[in-house]
């Protein structure tokens, strides 16, 4: 240790301070962001015939730029001067990305509206391995007949359910989305949809009881 005396030490220099930017400083600085959300080739088709309630809301609620790239298939967004939502890209991704996922447009809008829903994405195999007729009888048990059983779980937890395939897409709230997804994997897994009802039935009597 080398002993130093006090008066020796340089002197402690004061912390700098800066004016505040200016209002056009500010805004010069910040950068356009741009977000691409590519469009399967099967919704291609409903996105044009949608393409006017599609890029309204982005344009008058966000004020964001939205273009269709023909040639890469997908949607581009852009940041302007005029947005002023720190977080209105990335709701205008997620709004048009439900829509290549195959919600409708009046369900997808909900998510530039509210700030509690979001996207929710599974597989069958997730679950449980099925292969061949086990998988059909699977997706038909979520299904049931007519679309009653699908219908019945979105009803019964609020929540919109898009079957793909072997692809489950959930919207709606994080609570809401648990209640739907614990229901369609009890009949993955081979529950009978008369118990799963029964299961829906308590629920939902539970959450009318929380909104009184």
């Amino acid at each position: 240790m080398i002993d130093t005396e006090p008066d020796s030490l340089p002197a402690r220099s004061a912390a700098p301070a800066f004016p505040p930017l200016p209002a056009s400083a500010q805004q010069s600085t910040l950068k356009s962001e741009t977000r691409s959300i590519p469009i399967p080739p099967h919704r291609m088709t409903p996105l044009k015939r949608e393409w006017v309630n599609i890029f309204s809301p982005l344009t008058e609620m966000l004020q964001l730029q939205v273009r269709m790239n023909v040639h890469r298939r997908c949607v581009d967004l852009r940041t302007s001067k005029h947005t002023k939502d720190i977080g209105a890209i990335q709701k205008g991704a997620d709004f048009v990305k439900s829509f290549a996922l195959g919600f409708d447009v009046n369900d997808a809008i909900a998510l530039l509206r509210l700030d509690d829903l979001y996207l929710d994405s599974f597989e069958i195999k997730d679950v449980k391995t099925l292969h061949g007729d086990h998988l059909s009888r699977a997706i038909g048990r979520i299904a049931g007949q007519d679309g009653k059983t699908k219908f019945t779980i979105e009803n019964a937890s609020r929540t919109r359910i898009v079957l793909a395939d072997t692809k489950i897409h959930i919207l709606g709230s994080f609570q809401n989305i648990k209640i739907a997804r614990d229901a369609i994997v009890s009949l993955i897994l081979g529950s009978p949809p008369g118990k799963v009802y029964a299961g829906l039935r308590t629920v939902s009597s539970r959450m009318r009881q929380r909104a009184l």
